[in-house]
C-alpha cells in the first residue's frame, strides 16, 4: 500500500526542453498503461481501467542535485512547474508501433542490454508512478532501459478494493510486456521491480508467464518486491506455480510498515509478505533463491513506514545496484547488515510450529517451510490429503 496525495494537474504540464533547468537531468522511459486516457487538461491518464495498453515514450526532468535531495520527489503545485526545482515532463509521444518500442529501446538500452520493469502500488496516479520511477532510475544510479507499467488505481485511500481489482485486470497485460522484452534479440537481462500491491500483480504475472510458457524465460533474471502488499499464503502458491526455473528475488520488508499492517486487518488478519520478522528462515530460502533484506532500521520520510525503498537515500542506493545485477559494495553490504541482511521470504508454517522453545519452533518451521515451498511432485493421496 501507498498512502499519497493525489496529482496536480500541473505535474503533468509539459514544459519545453529548451526552458529545462541547467544541470537538471533527463530520464526517458517507455511506458504501458492499461489506464483510460484522461480528458481533463493537464492529465495523461485517469484511474479508470482502459480497453486497451497504451504506449508513451516519456521524459522526466529531475532538478539539479544542488537543489534537491536525495530520494525526495518534488512535485509542482501550480502549472506550469519549474524545472530549477520541481520534476516536470519535458516530453510525451505515443509509440505506435512495435518496431517504434525497439527504436526506443534501442537507443537507451546500455552495453549488458538490460531492461527495467517496474510496477506501482496502491494508491498512486499516474504522475505518481512516473515520477517516483524516474526517481529511482536516477538516484539509485540504475543503467538499464527504464520500462514502466502502470496499472489502473484510482489514487484514493478509500479504494483499496478498487486498485486490487485493478490490479487484477491487468494481469494478462503485464504477462505480455515481460514476454514481449524476454523474446526481443534485442534483450539479454530483464529485473522487474515493484511495490505494494504492484507486487503482488508482478508474481501473478510471472506465474501466468510461468504456466503459458512451461517455465519463466531465463532472461528474467532478478524480481525485486519492495515492500509486499500479498497476502502470505497466496505468495506460497504464485511461489511454487512459478515452477523450479525462477528468477532470484530480494525482497525488502519492514515491521515498521504501517500501510502493511493496516492491509492485514483490512484482509482477514493474515500477514503480509512485507511486514513480517523473516530473519529465522535466512538458510532455507536462501536455498530456493530467495534474499530479503529488513530496512526496519532506516528512517523513511513517509509517516507510515512503507516506502523506504524509494525514500531512503541508503537504500535507493543500495536497490541501485540491485537493479543493475551487481553485489553489494563493501558500504552497501555494511548496510545490508545493520539494516538485517538476508531472510527468508515466507512465514507460512509459522502457524502450524508447536508452542514450545523458540529453538524448536524454528528448526519445526524451518523444515516445514522448505516442504511447503517446494512442489509435490506425487500428487498422491496420503492420510486422506494431497498437498498443495
Amino acid at each position: 500500500m501507498l498512502v499519497s496525495g493525489c496529482a496536480t494537474q500541473a505535474e503533468n504540464v509539459i514544459v519545453p526542453p529548451t526552458i529545462a533547468a541547467s544541470g537538471a537531468t533527463h530520464v526517458p522511459m517507455l511506458v504501458a498503461t492499461t489506464r483510460r486516457p484522461s480528458d481533463k487538461p493537464g492529465q495523461l491518464y485517469s484511474g479508470e481501467r482502459g480497453r486497451e495498453i497504451s504506449l508513451n515514450s516519456i521524459t522526466v526532468s529531475i532538478p539539479p542535485d544542488r537543489n534537491r535531495i536525495v530520494g525526495k520527489v518534488q512535485r509542482s503545485k501550480r502549472a506550469p512547474p519549474n524545472p530549477e526545482k520541481e520534476f516536470a515532463l519535458v516530453d510525451v509521444d505515443k509509440v505506435a508501433s512495435e518496431s517504434q518500442a525497439l527504436a526506443w529501446y534501442r537507443k537507451n538500452r546500455n552495453a549488458k542490454r538490460q531492461a527495467l520493469i517496474f510496477v506501482h502500488g496502491y494508491n498512486n496516479t499516474y504522475a505518481d508512478a512516473v515520477f517516483r520511477f524516474a526517481q529511482i532510475v536516477h538516484d539509485g544510479g540504475a543503467d538499464a532501459a527504464p520500462i514502466l507499467f502502470a496499472w489502473p488505481s484510482r489514487a484514493r485511500f478509500f479504494d483499496y478494493a478498487y486498485d486490487k481489482d485493478s490490479a487484477n485486470y491487468s494481469r494478462r497485460a503485464l504477462e505480455d510486456l515481460i514476454l514481449q522484452a524476454a523474446r526481443s534479440s534485442d534483450v539479454d537481462d530483464v529485473t522487474i521491480l515493484s511495490h505494494s500491491m504492484g507486487t503482488w500483480l508482478a508474481t501473478e504475472a510471472l506465474r501466468g508467464v510461468a504456466m503459458r510458457e512451461k517455465s519463466i524465460p531465463a532472461k528474467i533474471k532478478n524480481v525485486i518486491l519492495a515492500s509486499p502488499d500479498i497476502d502470505i499464503d497466496v505468495f506460497r502458491r504464485q511461489f511454487i506455480e512459478m515452477g523450479p526455473k525462477r528468477p532470484h528475488f530480494t525482497i525488502l520488508t519492514s515491521r515498521r510498515d504501517k500501510a502493511l499492517g493496516l492491509s492485514r486487518w483490512i484482509s482477514g488478519g493474515v500477514a503480509r509478505v512485507g511486514g513480517t520478522d523473516l530473519t529465522p528462515y535466512a538458510d532455507v530460502l536462501e536455498e530456493l533463491g530467495v534474499t530479503v533484506i529488513d530496512t526496519s532500521a532506516i528512517g523513511s520520510r513517509d509517516p507510515l513506514g512503507h516506502n523506504a525503498f524509494a525514500d531512503s537515500p541508503e537504500i535507493v542506493r543500495l536497490l541501485g545496484r540491485r537493479l543493475a545485477g551487481q553485489p553489494p559494495a563493501g558500504d552497501e553490504t555494511a548496510l545490508a547488515a545493520r539494516v538485517g541482511g538476508s531472510a527468508g521470504v515466507a512465514q507460512v508454517a509459522a502457524r502450524v510450529a508447536p508452542k514450545t522453545s523458540a529453538a524448536v519452533a524454528i528448526a519445526v518451521t524451518r523444515e516445514e517451510l522448505k516442504r511447503q515451498l517446494t512442489p509435490s511432485t506425487t500428487g498422491e493421496i496420503a492420510d486422506g490429503r494431497v498437498p498443495y
